[in-house]
This record gives C-alpha cells, structure tokens and sequence, in this order.
C-alpha cells in the first residue's frame, strides 16, 4: 500500500490513503506571537499551503484544541467546513458543531465511495508523567483501510511512554507519523518527542517508515528534521526516517 503525505507545516500534515483525504492538526496562520494563558508562542514561517490550497478533506484528526500550535485561528475557521472533526472527548465539548470526541481506543468509520477506512483514537500525553492538568487531553490516531495494507499511526502531540507502547503491541503499522521537535515552553522538559523518542518509537514499531512532523515552524521547537536524521544515520537506520518537504506531495511506501 501507498499513502501520499504532503507536510503544511509544524503539525499540519495533508494525507491521502486508500481515496481519502485527512487532515492532522490545522494551522493556517501567518507568523506571528501568539499568547496563552501562561506562556507566548512565537510561530516563525508561515504554511507551504493555504487552506484552501487544502482543497475539500474527509475529516480532520485533532489531536488537541487548547493550544495555538495545533489549532490557530484560521484553523478553527478551516474546522467549520470540514466533514468530520475527531478530537478528544473535551474537546468536542469545548469546539461544537461538528467535532466528535473519542477516548483512547474508540472507533469510528469513514465511508467513500464503496470504501471504509477505521480511524482509531490512541493514548498521548503530552509531555512528562503529571503534565495533565496543565496540558489538558491529547489523543493519537490510527488509520485502518479495509483493502490490504497496514495501518498508518499519527501520534499527536506526544512523548514516548507506556501508551505508545501500547499502540505498537496492538497495530502493526507500516507508516508512523511521530510529532517530533522536543517542544519546550514553561519548563526544562519536552512536550513532544524529542530524538531519543522519536528513536524508541522507531524500535517499538520495528519496520515501519518514520515520517516525522511538527519540527519546524515555531520558535519553542528545540529540534529539527536534521537532528532527527544525524540520530538515526548514527544508528544505521536512516533508511527507515522520511523527511519530508513542506507543500511536496510524498509518496510514502508502507
């Protein structure tokens, strides 16, 4: 099986798998500082495509609403005409309208001309163990077509821990999509993987193709793609690792 991932930029990532179009994490906005309640983002380049050089998606796969480098404005803006918006449970709550909410492990189906892919909600936490409160709900994804092929993993904002795990023991996936980039904002610690999780989810899901996303695009990324591929030329799996250029359409064998 093939999929076609084009990279828009920090989490935003367009894929197309089995004729359907999903979108992960949509920021649209141009440049600019953005603030939090407790913290400011500053976002440094701008998306390789425009919303609605996006054209028409059959869901959108949210990882989390609260924070600007996963949902900006002309993200939220883009959600209104999505199909589909699966996010977690709160934040469906908090979104509205179309947006449906999942806790880890649940399901649910997507149909398209005579074709159904399962979309399956997996474990995220997005940084250290007891970062919940302040972090709020985080899910991943998993990507299941009827035909042959293997499932495709978007892990949302996450680091390694027991629940990525988990997703490697019950899919085996052939395309991995980890959201990398070692974010870092409020502390010393990481929200998303860094290279060494990025590596251990590599190990964990044993031959499937890395393609990783959220490592550009924001000033609180402390890694890029290139720190990704020094770590895993060093050890002698490069070959697995696909960086991918913002607004290519790459395809991805699994």
């Amino acid at each position: 099986m093939t999929i076609t991932i084009t990279l828009i930029g920090g989490p935003t990532a367009l894929i197309e798998i089995d004729g359907f179009r999903l979108l992960t994490d949509p920021t649209f906005d141009a440049p600019g500082d953005y603030q939090l309640p407790h913290v400011k983002l500053e976002k440094l380049t701008g998306p390789a495509l425009s919303a609605r050089d996006v054209g028409e998606i059959d869901a959108v796969l949210l990882s989390h609403d609260q924070h600007s480098d996963n949902l900006d404005h002309s993200g939220r803006d883009f959600l209104k005409g999505a199909k589909r918006v699966l996010t977690t449970e709160a934040g469906a709550k908090r979104l509205g309208g179309n947006a449906e909410g999942f806790a880890p492990w649940a399901s649910t189906t997507l149909t398209k001309r005579g074709r159904m892919l399962t979309v399956t909600a997996t474990p995220a936490r997005h940084g250290p163990a007891g970062i919940e409160p302040l972090s709020g709900d985080v899910v991943g994804f998993v990507l299941e077509p009827a035909k042959p092929g293997r499932p495709v993993y978007v892990s949302g904002d996450t680091t390694w821990f027991d629940g990525v795990a988990e997703v490697a023991r019950r899919f085996d996936c052939g395309v991995v999509l980890p959201f990398a980039g070692a974010a870092q904002t409020r502390g010393p610690f990481h929200l998303t993987m860094d290279t060494n999780d990025t590596i251990e989810t590599a190990r964990a899901f044993a031959d499937a193709v890395i393609v990783p996303v959220h490592t550009d695009g924001w000033a609180h990324f402390r890694q890029d793609a290139s720190d990704l591929r020094a770590s895993f030329d060093t050890l002698g799996f490069g070959r697995r690792l696909r960086i991918l250029a913002p607004g290519v359409a790459t395809v991805i064998e699994a």
